[in-house]
């Protein structure tokens, strides 16, 4: 452990801090802020919906659950269900025809946002009805489609229940995950190879989702959280407390009232954030009070999440956080837990340690590495030492 040298200490923390000013804390100028989240989340706030509304009866009804629910490539949440789709959490539904006149009329079977290698592939819509699939980009309907589901993915079942994109960040592997009954299915896009998975907790989904890193299981009027990986699951929740805009619903419907409890969800509400943290595959994350924030998600919408749901077992404030060779550092007090970034942030055997035997520091405010250097810079008051 050493002293750095003014410039190389210099050059470093204004790489690290150049990540800050692209987020403001503040308020946004008209038309310049960042998008609302596209569900009834911490990320947006659905304003008042009226029962007597025609729209947001049928949206709400407890008498059937949506078909299908995806992403489209701007980062609207669609809502199929029967021959109609929602775009967002609120408003009036369209004619599925209206906008992907070739499908005809509903209802669709399943829905996902692709994510591809392919540049030309990634992002496209895929639909599926009956035994046949449609897949548009920007809109279009792509040459070729529609197009047999078992010529589209060898082995898949037509007549589905749902479908959901999977990343590699997160399931170890591009690939596509399909539900028909109580059989879940996962098809690897770089292999083609299909198998079946043994998940008890999950199935039977009449729509399936990945919104921001989570997976989505809705079965009728619930939904469930599932880990894409191992099929684990917490308690089940209902889709109108967090994709949907109802009247008297939502997590924490009451306390979005009260500015204090919504403060540390809200990204401007001037709180401090308290560390960051930014991988190589871009992903940026912002830490303050229990909570996270992905801050590049601008097209999927914004949310506040608490600290366990990524990371198992964390809780609390975070006092510095980074990011080395795929392993994520998070500082809390005199302890250190590293997570592997690689492996849907599983925690690393024997973690949380002492921060002065893992890293042979006592403390730390903040803390960051230079791309290409085995360096680890961390600030603790008004000094900065580098650790090799």
């Amino acid at each position: 452990m050493r002293t750095p040298t003014v410039a190389t200490a210099a050059l470093c923390l204004a790489w690290a801090l150049v990540l800050v000013p692209a987020f403001p804390q503040g308020h946004s100028s008209p038309g310049t802020g960042p998008p609302k989240s596209p569900g009834a989340s911490h990320g947006s706030r659905c304003g008042d919906e009226s029962l007597n509304d025609t729209d947001t009866l049928r949206r709400c009804a407890d008498d059937g659950a949506f078909d299908a629910v995806a992403l489209d490539e701007k980062g609207r949440m669609l809502f199929f269900k029967g021959d109609e789709v929602w775009k967002g959490s609120h408003g009036r539904p369209e004619p599925i025809n209206a906008t992907w006149p070739e499908l005809g009329s509903g209802p669709v079977d399943a829905a996902f946002r692709i994510h591809h290698k392919s540049s030309s592939v990634h992002d496209s819509l895929y639909l599926f009805q009956g035994e046949q699939v449609w897949v548009y980009t920007d809109g279009k309907l792509c040459s070729g489609y529609p197009r047999a589901i078992g010529d589209e993915f060898k082995g898949v079942p037509g007549h589905l229940d749902s479908a959901v994109e999977c990343h590699p960040e997160e399931c170890q592997a591009e690939g596509i995950i399909f539900f028909k009954g109580s059989d879940v299915y996962w098809y690897d896009l770089s292999t083609g190879q299909l198998k079946q998975r043994a998940w008890m907790q999950v199935g039977n989904c009449s729509a399936a989702l990945r919104w921001l890193e989570r997976y989505y299981c809705f079965q009728g009027l619930r939904f469930l959280r599932f880990n894409p990986l191992s099929g684990d699951v917490p308690p089940h929740r209902h889709p109108r407390d967090s994709f949907i805009c109802c009247p008297g619903r939502g997590h924490g419907h009451a306390a979005h009232h009260n500015a204090t409890f919504h403060a540390p969800m809200d990204r401007c509400s001037g709180l401090p954030l308290q560390a960051f943290a930014s991988d190589d595959k871009g992903r940026l994350y912002a830490f303050r009070q229990g909570y996270y924030f992905r801050l590049d998600s601008r097209r999927d919408g914004w949310h506040a999440w608490p600290l366990s749901h990524t990371w198992a077992g964390l809780e609390g404030e975070v006092d510095a956080t980074f990011i080395w060779e795929n392993f994520m550092y998070i500082i809390q007090g005199s302890q250190v837990s590293i997570y592997r970034e690689d492996q849907g942030h599983a925690l690393v055997q024997g973690y949380p340690k002492g921060l002065q035997e893992e890293l042979g520091i006592l403390g730390a405010d903040a803390a960051f590495t230079c791309p290409g250097s085995p360096l680890l810079y961390v600030i603790q008051g008004s000094s900065m030492q580098q650790v090799d």
